[in-house]
């Protein structure tokens, strides 16, 4: 991992133009040894799809908005793509029959929007659309469940070590009041990507960094890294001029950048949808732990309710605990009247439908069975799920995060969820592994 870390930083120092500020970088592999920087800007901040920031243990194991290459575990880096999926049957799916999978159809619908696009996804996609018309949008039970078994190899999820089991959490899209402008009642801004961030893709130079990347901005023509926390929410911020809305408690705002996407309720009764825009290349530092050890919580209050209950009754002490963790994210406005916050795959997600996995074990867009237990509870939660949206600690084979949707409810029910469970992937009979 040593090489790896020292390869990765070769790169960054090789790629020093000043002209790719606000740019995403494209590391390619030298010949003779050198990094070539793709000055082209990466897909516009506003088209980039929201990563999904988990919930389970909240505000103690959330999820890191960026992974870094040293936590890279060796035996993960020689497995190929999807590599820990082995062949299955649709009777050793656990509860296949416990669930009305005509309910996942909108879901699944919302997948095949985008995976209609790839050519081993196409037949599987156009059967659905046919179905769909002749139904008028709405297959009863029978008709999906007959459609999943005609078009459908299954799988089943392992971990590296070959167990079946995993964790499962949840998330949720919290909802909050804002503004438009700044007042002394709406004063904690939401920022849109700085032009100085620049994003430095690690994938095309090293292959088993896929979906790895760094992020920094310039000076001069070395790549440092970019500003944190306390230096963003400072009274000579940075990033002035990008504000976009306004939020009325910050503790929010903090909690929002944790789940990654909200709904902000302005007063004028407008609902405007927000997503993850960007990061600032930071590490995660979990507050609920640090309030752990400082001895101002116990572990089984470091819930988020309970840091947020904290934050209230501390006031004078909630900007410096805030900065300890100096990842910061940045947002953007969602098109009105979506169905949902976007996920990775780039559609809507949808409430107790959709799921977060690792895309290098799981194709992204894929439907896949989920057979756990509800939040602290074992009362059995077996459901048809579609894997749209990836999070940063969401890795491994047996690894998933379960969106409740949005509210106070879901976030409860998000906050509180980390079980055990399996899953079984459901993948086109044309679908052809790398």
């Amino acid at each position: 991992m040593k090489k790896i870390t020292v390869l990765i930083l070769l790169a960054i120092s090789l790629c020093g133009l000043s002209s790719c500020a606000s740019k995403s970088l494209k590391v390619s592999p030298p010949a003779p040894p050198s990094a070539k920087c793709n000055c082209e800007a990466s897909k516009n901040a506003a088209s980039a799809p929201a990563p999904v920031i988990e919930a389970g243990k909240i505000a103690l194991e959330p999820k890191a908005a960026e992974v870094k290459s040293v936590d890279l575990k060796a035996e993960e880096l020689k497995i190929a793509d999807y590599g820990l999926l082995k062949a299955a049957k649709w009777e050793d799916i656990d509860g296949i029959n416990q669930d009305n999978l005509s309910l996942a159809w909108p879901a699944w619908m919302q997948s095949c929007s985008t995976l209609v696009n790839k050519p081993m996804w196409q037949k599987v996609c156009g059967v659905a659309a046919q179905l769909n018309s002749q139904t008028a949008n709405r297959p009863n039970l029978d008709a999906v469940q007959s459609y999943f078994k005609q078009n459908f190899s299954v799988y089943k999820t392992t971990n590296v070590d070959g167990t079946e089991d995993g964790l499962i959490t949840g998330y949720y899209e919290p909802i909050l009041k804002g503004s438009r402008t700044k007042s002394a009642k709406y004063s904690n801004p939401l920022y849109q990507p700085p032009n100085d961030l620049i994003t430095v893709e690690l994938d095309s130079l090293f292959p088993e960094l896929k979906y790895k990347r760094v992020r920094g901005r310039l000076v001069g023509n070395k790549l440092v890294p970019y500003y944190n926390r306390a230096e963003i929410e400072s009274e000579t911020s940075p990033v002035k001029g990008k504000e976009f809305i306004y939020i009325d408690d910050i503790i929010d705002v903090f909690f929002l950048q944790i789940q990654g996407s909200g709904l902000v309720l302005l007063e004028n009764g407008e609902q405007v949808h927000v997503g993850y825009a960007n990061q600032n290349g930071h590490t995660y530092n979990s507050i609920g732990r640090l309030l752990i050890e400082r001895g101002e919580l116990t572990l089984a209050q470091a819930s988020m309710q309970g840091v947020k209950n904290w934050a209230r009754n501390n006031p004078s002490k909630l900007r410096e605990l805030l900065n300890s963790n100096p990842s910061y994210v940045f947002f953007r406005e969602l098109p009105a009247g979506l169905p949902g916050p976007l996920g990775a795959l780039g559609v809507p997600i949808l409430g107790e439908r959709s799921v977060a996995i690792d895309p290098k074990f799981v194709p992204l867009g894929a439907p896949v069975f989920l057979s756990t237990t509800e939040p602290n509870n074992t009362k059995p939660l077996k459901r048809l799920m579609m894997a749209q949206d990836t999070g940063g600690a969401i890795k491994g084979g047996v690894r998933a995060d379960f969106f409740w949707g949005a509210g106070n409810d879901a976030g409860a029910k998000a906050g509180a969820m980390k079980q055990s469970g399996k899953i079984w992937v459901l993948l086109p009979k044309e679908f052809v592994f790398k």
